[in-house]
């Protein structure tokens, strides 16, 4: 019946996360150059790559706020450090360090994770509202509200809020420019709804 786009509900702390999840990841690299040189006989590759992609993911939080294209730019640094912590992992396993290489594989898994659920958080999401529940989007699918959880619902000022009857309650950013009057519209159908 209604739908409107809002901020991502997880949108604002995964941001927050970003550039320390980056730096995190750029200190593993440059200690995995420490773990490349060591070897008898080093790959001078895998050392160099470890270094590049080491002090791009330590930069690349400074130069977040000038990039144009922000999440295709970190969807493609977090799949390069995915596929770089993967090869690694085949790097280390391959010269008897299954520990390094195990933990390598763990750390590479995870960044996949957190790349597909930051592309994710990114695109637009909507939520819609009709006679049955209040569907909202999650990290992989979508969340559906009925009715009957929520003790009161209210748009107000670009705010979604949701009153759970077990004393919860979720605030939304929304997006799209709704008039004083389709507001009050709305705000009307949910208190039908809820009644």
């Amino acid at each position: 019946m209604y739908k409107f786009r809002i901020l991502h509900p997880n949108a604002m702390t995964r941001l927050r996360m970003q550039p320390v999840m980056h730096g995190m990841i750029g200190l593993l690299f440059l200690f995995n150059v420490i773990g490349a040189y060591k070897m008898a006989v080093p790959n001078w590759f895998m050392v160099l790559l470890f270094i590049v992609m080491g002090l791009a993911s330590l930069a690349f939080p400074f130069f977040m706020r000038r990039v144009r294209k922000l999440t295709e730019t970190n969807s493609f640094l977090r799949m390069m450090q995915a596929f770089t912590l993967l090869s690694a992992c085949l790097y280390f396993l391959s010269h008897m360090q299954p520990i390094v290489g195990l933990t390598l594989m763990l750390a590479g898994l995870g960044v996949g994770y957190i790349g597909y659920a930051e592309y994710r958080i990114m695109q637009p999401a909507y939520v819609s509202v009709d006679n049955t529940a209040i569907t909202m989007p999650t990290i992989f699918s979508s969340r559906s509200i009925p009715w009957n959880e929520l003790k009161n619902v209210v748009l107000r000022n670009d705010l979604l809020t949701l009153d759970f009857k077990n004393n919860k309650l979720l605030q939304l950013e929304v997006l799209d420019d709704i008039s004083p009057s389709q507001s009050a519209d709305m705000n009307q159908f949910f208190q039908s709804r809820l009644s």
